[in-house]
């Protein structure tokens, strides 16, 4: 499912609110969650999952195709942990 879709799905199930409305809100969350872990946050959904942050120190590292050896930067990686009722519904 892409965002569109989610929001198609959601207007038609909430029927006091526009489709318009429920991309403002839609984007309202996922910009306080994209907020949250740029902070280092941690973000939980009961039931769905939890998103945080991983941190990636600098390497070394080497070129496959010259071989040549080269230093890879420290990165922030987001990471997402399923929640347990999410896996067993998957899994039904």
């Amino acid at each position: 499912m892409i965002k569109s879709g989610l929001i198609e799905k959601i207007a038609e199930k909430v029927k006091n609110f526009t489709k318009r409305d429920v991309e403002l809100i839609a984007d309202e969350i996922f910009d306080s969650m994209t907020a949250s872990l740029a902070k280092g946050g941690k973000v939980e959904i009961r039931g769905f999952g939890s998103f945080k942050v991983k941190e990636h120190k600098a390497r070394k590292g080497r070129n496959p195709k010259t071989g040549e050896n080269i230093n890879i930067p420290a990165k922030r990686t987001p990471f997402f942990k399923v929640g347990k009722e999410l896996k067993e519904r998957v899994n039904k």
